[in-house]
């Protein structure tokens, strides 16, 4: 147990943090969508497919690429993806006496769809849509709900009953705040975003499977120009660039997790050119793929994919 009296909420976070935790690397709690991150150095920067959450960075500071976007984030700030994304992220500021320490609270939509009532639904604009990933300056009553609910794991058997209700605390709070429409969007029935949503889930679905504009936006009831311009507005990609940044994660954890050939790797993500997708993969990873896995099997941080 803590001693909550007079202490700091970053400092208290903190001591969860490193009390759940211990050595780097990323760890679940006894609260399912409560993730706590430790980093005791900075790190090379790391590719992931990153699922809707909720980011708190309580000690160091972390730099978040999507696309070519850049976002930096620390205990003055929190970040917020509405959407599955692929992103890069790095830890750019950690030491061995002071590590990075980080929290991420999973969510998803159908949690966003119970705060937002039938006939309180902000009505779909018809101008450009808002980007599923911001970072937003912490205010006091978001950090208070996400102390009560850290402090759960000290009582797991309040946990069941409680949890549920300071996370629907934690997502209000995000929805009232400057950018909460960048989540709320997805919850309005007919948005440009809802459709956005779907037609990211399809390419993901069928990420192996040669991309065709035309059925993809009938799929989703869009026109092919109005699917190009909403999907980078929400995702900063085109729809071919987020097909290709799944299919290049996915050839890097099968080589990294199987015995697959570089080239059977490009096969079974899609590539027929073994050209292409050497080149490719190179310009995002910064190697050949051969060399990188052999680069990250020799790393010590080999394993670890903080967010």
């Amino acid at each position: 147990m803590f001693n909550h009296e007079g202490s700091h909420p970053h400092n208290e976070l903190a001591g969860y943090i490193e009390k759940y935790t211990g050595m780097d690397g990323t760890y679940s709690t006894s609260i399912p969508a409560l993730h706590f991150i430790r980093a005791s150095s900075e790190t090379e920067l790391v590719h992931t497919i990153h699922e809707p959450a909720l980011c708190i960075v309580v000690q160091g500071r972390k730099l978040i690429m999507l696309a070519q976007e850049c976002y930096v984030y620390d205990p003055s700030s929190y970040l917020v993806v509405s959407l599955q994304l692929p992103i890069s992220g790095q830890v750019i500021q950690a030491a061995p006496e002071r590590p990075y320490l980080c929290l991420r609270l999973d969510f998803d939509k159908h949690q966003i769809f119970e705060l937002i009532k039938p006939g309180q639904e902000t009505p779909p604009k018809k101008s450009d849509s808002q980007k599923a990933l911001f970072v937003s300056p912490m205010n006091q009553a978001l950090l208070d709900a996400v102390v009560r609910l850290v402090r759960l794991l000290d009582t797991p058997e309040d946990i069941p009953v409680l949890a549920p209700l300071f996370t629907k605390e934690i997502l209000y709070r995000i929805l009232q705040a400057d950018q909460g429409q960048s989540l709320k969007q997805f919850a309005v029935s007919g948005s440009h975003a809802q459709r956005i949503a779907a037609a990211a889930q399809l390419i993901e679905r069928d990420y192996n499977q040669p991309l065709h504009i035309a059925k993809l936006s009938a799929a989703v009831n869009m026109s092919p120009s109005s699917l190009h311009h909403h999907f980078k507005e929400i995702t900063a990609m085109s729809p071919l660039q987020y097909q290709k940044q799944i299919r290049l994660q996915e050839a890097r954890r099968l080589l990294l997790s199987e015995t697959f050939a570089a080239a059977d790797a490009g096969f079974q993500v899609g590539y027929e050119s073994p050209t292409q997708f050497n080149r490719e993969y190179a310009r995002m990873f910064g190697l050949p793929p051969i060399r990188d896995i052999k680069r990250l099997r020799d790393s010590l941080d080999f394993g670890t994919h903080e967010t």
